[in-house]
């Protein structure tokens, strides 16, 4: 029979292609009384539906609409119409296969900075970042940008115009620290900031999105409603509500998120004046500077990797004023302060109690001489700051004459002249 004919038969009584018996046997295993309305004749559609599955893709088309009307004719929740939506869904993923056919894709490649990985995941739960279609991992190649995990299918890659961020965070490790800079749609001629499709705020021909970073406006393909927490807000507001921020603002803040690159005391110093927690954060930092040079030279110390504690936060043992959004962000949330004063006890223990030649190094007060061993770390001293020379705090502030031991270094100064 044609396919024509087929076609013809299948509309004229409506067949059923996806029934698994013509007829159901009756109690005695004879055959059950055909049923009165509308019959699916089995036999007959299963042909017809499997020449769609291996014919072309103008026949699957036409297949997956003759599906949609007989779901709509079945009862509602049938195990029939149930079967049919299956049937319907394998249609339609047969129908992407067609369209778009796995080839011998390459499983690295270079594009506009970007290093696109070739994914072997087979989850349907990724979005294409550049036509923000669902990418079904299992009949279709999709590639992630190592650096700055951009996703796409491989069929939209010669598309892809936005380079890679991680290459921007790399050449220019800075944040925009003016909330949201707006400039207006007319500045930019009406048009989205990173692709330049025409954008409006009525929606015509596409919708105008803010992007709260950077201030300017995107299309919806360039700005899905994705939500950040705005570095600016922070600095000058101490604000951690999260804001609305175009794709590529979103992807530059994740990867800038460990980065120290803010100097609190330059940018906003009156910070430290309203939020407690900095100046706690700030004094547990100078402390572990204090007690960095007794690791560096201690052997048990550089064994135990005592300042690889802070790897994570690796400029904590670098300065004391440069810090990150995440570092800022932790602060809010009392993370910070709970973890640095614990590490900040396990440093001060090892100096002082368990390691002889660190407590070795300690300091006793020349202006009184009294007292337990000092160190520069301890709450109630002192540190000259010509000679680092470690005196009682009130000690150092109530006598007026100079440090001791910067007089004596003057002196054989003197005499060796």
């Amino acid at each position: 029979m044609e396919y024509g004919e087929r076609l013809a038969n299948f509309r004229q009584t409506r067949l059923n292609p996806f029934d698994r018996s013509d007829e159901e046997d009756g109690p005695q295993g004879g055959k059950t009384p055909p049923r009165h309305g509308k019959v699916y004749h089995t036999s007959t559609c299963h042909s017809f539906c499997g020449s769609f599955v291996a014919s072309d893709i103008e026949q699957l088309k036409l297949a997956i609409e003759e599906c949609k009307k007989l779901i709509l004719e079945l009862p509602e929740h049938s195990e029939r119409q149930k079967d049919t939506v299956v049937k319907l869904i394998h249609l339609r993923l047969k129908l992407q296969e067609l369209k778009d056919p796995e080839e011998d894709e390459p499983n690295l490649r270079v594009l506009l900075e970007h290093r696109f990985s070739k994914e072997k995941s087979k989850s349907v739960k990724q979005t294409c970042d550049k036509c923000s279609a669902i990418i079904w991992g299992l009949i279709q190649t999709w590639y992630t940008c190592t650096g700055c995990y951009y996703r796409c299918h491989s069929k939209c890659m010669n598309l892809i115009t936005k380079p890679c961020v991680r290459s921007k965070v790399s050449h220019q490790s800075e944040y925009e620290l003016s909330i949201c800079p707006e400039i207006g749609l007319d500045k930019q001629d009406y048009r989205c900031a990173e692709c330049r499709t025409a954008i409006s705020l009525r929606g015509v021909p596409s919708e105008a999105r803010q992007c709260d970073y950077t201030g300017q406006y995107y299309c919806t393909a360039c700005h899905w409603n994705d939500t950040a927490i705005v570095p600016a807000r922070v600095i000058h507001n101490w604000e951690f509500e999260p804001r609305k921020v175009c794709r590529s603002s979103l992807r530059y803040l994740a990867l800038m998120m460990s980065r120290p690159v803010l100097k609190l005391k330059e940018i906003n110093p009156l910070l430290f004046n309203f939020v407690e927690e900095l100046v706690e954060i700030r004094k547990l930092r100078q402390d572990i500077l204090l007690m960095k040079p007794y690791f560096i030279t201690c052997k048990e110390a550089m064994e135990a990797r005592l300042l690889l504690q802070l790897q994570d936060r690796q400029h904590f043992v670098e300065n004391d004023d440069m810090y990150s959004l995440q570092d800022l962000i932790d602060i809010s949330s009392g993370r910070l302060s709970c973890s640095l004063t614990e590490i900040h006890t396990t440093f001060a223990k090892h100096i002082k109690l368990d390691c002889e030649r660190c407590q070795a190094k300690g300091f006793v007060c020349e202006l009184c001489k009294e007292g337990d061993i000092l160190f520069p770390f301890d709450s109630h001293t002192s540190v000259c700051h010509e000679c680092a020379a470690v005196f009682h705090r009130d000690c150092y502030y109530d006598n007026s004459t100079t440090c001791p031991r910067c007089a004596r270094m003057t002196e054989r100064k003197q005499d060796e002249v």
